[in-house]
C-alpha cells in the first residue's frame, strides 16, 4: 500500500490536539495577564488622581449630595490684640537663712511651707558660750572704767597741787597721758562688749524677709556654722510674684510708648492646656537689651498672687494685651482655610469667599472681606465642600472634638530641661516652627499605627 494512503495512527491525532490546546491555553493566559495589568494601572492612576485632588475644593467627599456642616456667626465686636508667649515665674526675693555663728541648733520655731513675716523667730543656737564671752567683756569694761576714773581723780589732784607750786609740771603731764591711755582702753573694752552682745544676738535666728518657707535643711541637734551651703531653710517672697517671658523685638513700638506713659499693659497667665486662667497682672519692666540670638526681649510682669497659687520656676502660658480693635468684623477661627471661608447662602449652598485675616483673640479672628454681619460660615466639615455645594446645618460636635484638640496641643512641660529652657527663650515664630517640626516628626515616626487603625467610612469622616 502506498504511503499516502496509509491510515494515521490514533496516537498521532491525540498529540496534535494536545499541542493546539496547549497553545490556545498559553495565548489565553497571556491575554489575561496583559488585560489585568492594564486594568490595575488604570485603577491605580484613578486612585492617585483622586487622592491628589484638593479636599477643600471638591475632593473625594464632594458631590451633589447635601453635606452636613456646623456653622458659626459673623459678628462685629471689639477684639483684643494679644500676643502669646511661654513664661517662667520668678520670686520677687529669695533668702537662704543661714547661721551667723557656729553652734548647736537647740530650737526650731517654724513649720515647713508656712508664711512668715520679716523678723519672726525661726531657730535658736546654744547661747551659753556667747553669754560667757559677753560676761568677760563686760567685766573687762568695768575694770577699765574704774581705772580711768581713778586716773582722772589723780590728774585733778595733781593740777591743784601744780597751781600751788607743790609738784613739778612733768608729773602733771605724765598723769594726763595716763588718763588718755585709759580712755582708749575703755573704748576698746566697750567695743569688745558690743561685739560679744552682737554675737550673742546671732544665736537667735530670725526671718530676713517676709515670704513662704521651704523645706527644712537642718534639724535640731545639728551643729551649724556660717559656711554651711544649704543653710537652715529658704524663704521666697511670692506675694507679689513676677512672670518673665520674651516677645519679638518688632512689638517694642507697641509696648514702650505705653510703659513710658504709665499706661497698664494687661497680662494674663493660663495653665498648660490654656483652659483655666491662673492670674491677671500688668507689665512692670522691660530688659535693657535685646537677645541677638533670638531677636526677642525679656519682659517682666507683676501679679499679686494673694491666693499663693503661683510658685517660683513654674512654667505658664502668657497672653499680653497690646491693643483693642474697636467694632471689627470677626469670624470663628475654625472657619478659616488659607485666607478663605465658606459662606452659607440663603439657598442652602456655600460660597468660597476670600478674606483678609487679622489678629486673633481666643476662638475669634478679625477679618476684612465681603461678609454680612449675622451671616453663617462653615466651621466643621470644610474638607467635604466645594464652591456651590449644598449643605445642611447641624450642631457642632464640640464635645467630641475637644479630646482631639487636647491631643494635638503641644505641652512644653513634656520637653527635657535643656530643650524647655531653649523653648522659653524662642520668639513666637520660632516656637511655631519648633512645634510644627515636632508634629511632623511624630507623624513620620508612626506610619504603622495609622496603617493599622480601622478605616473610618467616608460619610462619617471628620476633618
Amino acid at each position: 500500500m502506498p504511503t499516502s494512503q496509509r491510515p494515521i495512527p490514533p496516537s498521532f491525532r491525540m498529540r496534535g490536539r494536545m499541542r493546539w490546546g496547549l497553545l490556545l491555553g498559553l495565548l489565553l493566559l497571556a491575554a489575561l495577564v496583559v488585560g489585568g495589568g492594564w486594568w490595575w494601572q488604570q485603577r491605580s492612576g484613578d486612585q492617585s488622581a483622586e487622592a491628589s485632588r484638593p479636599a477643600g475644593r471638591g475632593g473625594r467627599f464632594a458631590g451633589a449630595a447635601v453635606q452636613p456642616v456646623s456653622v458659626g456667626q459673623v459678628r462685629r465686636e471689639n477684639l483684643r490684640v494679644r500676643v502669646s508667649a511661654i513664661g517662667t515665674m520668678n520670686a520677687r526675693a529669695t533668702a537662704a537663712v543661714r547661721a551667723k555663728v557656729a553652734g548647736e541648733l537647740t530650737e526650731l520655731h517654724f513649720k515647713e511651707g508656712d508664711d512668715v513675716q520679716a523678723g519672726a523667730l525661726l531657730a535658736r543656737i546654744d547661747p551659753r558660750s556667747y553669754q560667757a564671752t559677753l560676761g568677760q567683756a563686760e567685766g573687762s569694761l568695768k575694770r577699765d572704767e574704774a581705772l580711768l576714773a581713778n586716773a582722772r581723780i589723780d590728774l585733778k589732784r595733781y593740777q591743784e597741787l601744780q597751781q600751788q607750786n607743790s609738784i613739778a609740771s612733768q608729773q602733771v603731764d605724765t598723769q594726763a597721758a595716763l588718763v588718755r591711755q585709759m580712755e582708749g582702753t575703755v573704748a576698746a573694752s566697750r567695743a569688745a562688749r558690743d561685739a560679744a552682745q552682737l554675737q550673742l544676738s546671732y544665736t537667735r535666728i530670725t526671718a530676713p524677709i517676709s515670704g513662704r518657707l521651704g523645706l527644712r535643711q537642718a534639724d535640731r541637734g545639728n551643729v551649724v556654722a556660717p559656711g554651711d551651703a544649704a543653710g537652715i531653710v529658704t524663704i521666697t517672697q511670692v506675694r507679689p510674684i513676677d512672670a518673665v517671658f520674651s516677645v519679638p523685638e518688632a512689638l517694642l513700638p507697641q509696648i514702650t510708648p505705653r510703659l513710658a506713659a504709665k499706661e497698664p499693659l494687661p497680662v494674663e497667665l493660663w495653665d498648660r492646656e490654656m483652659r483655666r486662667r491662673l492670674a491677671t497682672g500688668a507689665v512692670s519692666a522691660l530688659d535693657n537689651a535685646i537677645d541677638s540670638s533670638t531677636g526677642s526681649i525679656r519682659v517682666k510682669a507683676a501679679f499679686p498672687n494673694q491666693d499663693g497659687a503661683l510658685f517660683p520656676n513654674q512654667f505658664v502660658n502668657v497672653t499680653l494685651e497690646l491693643d483693642t480693635l474697636e467694632n471689627t468684623l470677626t469670624v470663628p477661627a475654625t472657619a478659616l482655610q488659607n485666607g478663605h471661608v465658606y459662606l452659607v447662602k440663603d439657598d442652602g449652598t456655600v460660597a468660597w469667599t476670600t478674606v483678609r485675616v487679622g489678629p486673633q483673640d481666643g476662638g475669634r479672628v478679625s477679618v476684612q472681606g465681603e461678609l454680612p454681619v449675622g451671616a453663617q460660615v462653615v466651621t466643621d466639615g470644610l474638607d467635604r465642600l466645594r464652591d456651590g455645594a449644598k449643605v445642611k446645618v447641624i450642631e457642632a460636635t464640640t464635645a467630641a472634638a475637644a479630646p482631639v484638640a487636647r491631643a494635638r496641643r503641644f505641652d512644653p512641660a513634656t520637653l527635657p530641661a535643656a530643650e524647655r529652657e531653649k523653648f522659653a527663650k524662642m520668639s513666637p515664630e520660632e516656637r511655631r516652627a519648633f512645634v510644627a517640626a515636632r508634629r511632623a516628626k511624630a507623624a513620620a515616626d508612626a506610619p504603622a499605627a495609622g496603617a493599622s487603625a480601622p478605616r473610618t467610612p467616608a460619610s462619617t469622616a471628620r476633618p
